[in-house]
This record gives structure tokens, C-alpha cells and sequence, in this order.
């Protein structure tokens, strides 16, 4: 008995140290797979939101595959664990509900393409660029180079801006200014410096108006269309040469002002 259990236990390690090495090479092959994917001509044709979606829903398949393989390795047969798997699948399922609901939001993100890999996003508090799409989660980059994982399934179920859908945006600007200034010079000065930006469309329309008598100024709304990837430099540089503009041409950008009446 005790050489039959011996023996029993030797072909046990033998069998585990067959099955973990199956594993690691495994692991190792599909890493390797998956990189060569990434870097395929013919993948990169699709569209990158279907390309990352797919090279991960692949490789998760492959590592389930490995596990079964190594399993039968071992002696476990391929049909119990099947059934094993099925039913652990099921009591998982329903204990991870939310890893589910993100596979879900994935697939509806891909099929609805509210946006894609390189677009520039908004949803609730979290924006960023859409630096890749997976099964789970949808990974953006922010302008300060931070990595946010939104969860697939809460992003496809929540208000979601796109920045970059359309080829260009508006852009709206407003200036304050001293009730002593003269309505049509601020808003010639105003025109002047959308004439001779380099970001303003000017076959777009434009308006310069008031729009309203402020506590302690004028304020005056300046709204004009630009390329979206234009968008941040045109505000910025136009800040700065309304902001000229208005001291050369002596327009008072007043202070908050109280008047106090003493009885």
C-alpha cells in the first residue's frame, strides 16, 4: 500500500509539474500572440475601439482553454470539469453581476460607437482621451497624464459628451468691461481680433453682442467656430489678445464695485 501510494504521489508531482510548466509556457505564448495581434497590418485596419476589444476577448478565451487543458493534465476529466466550470460559472455570474454588466456596456459600446479610441470624452465628473476600449473597462488619459479605468458598464449607461464627434466647435468667450465703454467700440475690437485670428473660421458665423448689465460691468459674449483639435490654443491666444486689444484701445476691464450710501 505504501509503495502504490508512493507511486501514486510521484505520478501526481510529475503530472502537477507538466501541468504548471503547460501554464507558464501557455502563458508566455499568449502574451506573445497578443502582441503580435496589437502590431498585425491587417488587425489595424479595424476599427481601434474592435481591435482592442477583440485581442482581449481572445486572450481571455485562450488562458480559459489553458486552464481546462492543464486540469486534464492532472486527471481531472475535461466533461466534469466542464460541468464544474458551468456551475461555478453560474454561482460567479451571479455573484459578479458587475463584471457581467461591464461585458455587456462593452459590447454596446462597440456596437452603438457613441465613441472610439482617440476621441476626447466627458462622462459624469471623469474626462479624458479614449486611450483604449477593453471587455471590462474603457481606460482614459487625461490632459495632466493620468490613467482613469471607467467601467464599461456604468459609462454605457451614463450621459456621455463627445468632444470630438464633429469636425468643429464653437467656441464662447465672454469679457467684461466698464460701463463707461461705448457698445459698438468694444464690439469692434472684439470682431478685430476674431479678423485676424488664425484659429477663427471665417466663412462661420459669428455673433458680438451684450449680453447683459452685470453688478459691476458690461458683459459682452463673443461666440465663433473653430477646428476641434484648435479649440484649447484658440482660447487661450484669444483671451490674451482680446485682453490687448481692449488696454490699447483704452476699454476698463473695472474691478467688482460697491456703492455705499450713508444716511
Amino acid at each position: 500500500m505504501f509503495k502504490e501510494l508512493l507511486e501514486k504521489t510521484f505520478d501526481l508531482g510529475v503530472q502537477l509539474i507538466i501541468a504548471l510548466l503547460v501554464l507558464f509556457i501557455g502563458f508566455k505564448i499568449i502574451n506573445v500572440i497578443e502582441k503580435k495581434l496589437k502590431k498585425e497590418h491587417k488587425i489595424s485596419k479595424l476599427d481601434a475601439s474592435v481591435k482592442f476589444f477583440l485581442i482581449s476577448l481572445l486572450c481571455i478565451s485562450l488562458k480559459v482553454m489553458l486552464f481546462i487543458v492543464a486540469a486534464s493534465i492532472v486527471g481531472i476529466p475535461t466533461t466534469s470539469f466542464i460541468t464544474i466550470l458551468g456551475s461555478a460559472g453560474l454561482a460567479v455570474g451571479l455573484a459578479l453581476q458587475g463584471g457581467l454588466s461591464n461585458l455587456a456596456g462593452g459590447v454596446m459600446i462597440l456596437i452603438f460607437k457613441p465613441f472610439k479610441v482617440g476621441d476626447f470624452i466627458e462622462s459624469g465628473d471623469k474626462m479624458g482621451t479614449v486611450k483604449s476600449i477593453t471587455m471590462f473597462y474603457t481606460n482614459l488619459v487625461t490632459v495632466d497624464n493620468k490613467v482613469i479605468h471607467l467601467p464599461n458598464g456604468s459609462l454605457s449607461n451614463n450621459t456621455i459628451i463627445n468632444y470630438s464627434a464633429n469636425p468643429i466647435r464653437r467656441l464662447d468667450l465672454e469679457f467684461n468691461v466698464s460701463y463707461n465703454s461705448k457698445i459698438d467700440k468694444v464690439k469692434k475690437v472684439i470682431n478685430d481680433v476674431f479678423d485676424k485670428s488664425k484659429y477663427i473660421l471665417q466663412d462661420n458665423e459669428r455673433t458680438i453682442r451684450l449680453l447683459k448689465h452685470a453688478d459691476s460691468s458690461l458683459t459682452f459674449v463673443a461666440r465663433g467656430w473653430v477646428k476641434t483639435e484648435d479649440y484649447w490654443n484658440a482660447l487661450f491666444e484669444i483671451e490674451e489678445e482680446v485682453k490687448e486689444a481692449f488696454d490699447k484701445n483704452n476699454i476698463e476691464i473695472p474691478y467688482p464695485q460697491l456703492d455705499i450710501h450713508q444716511k
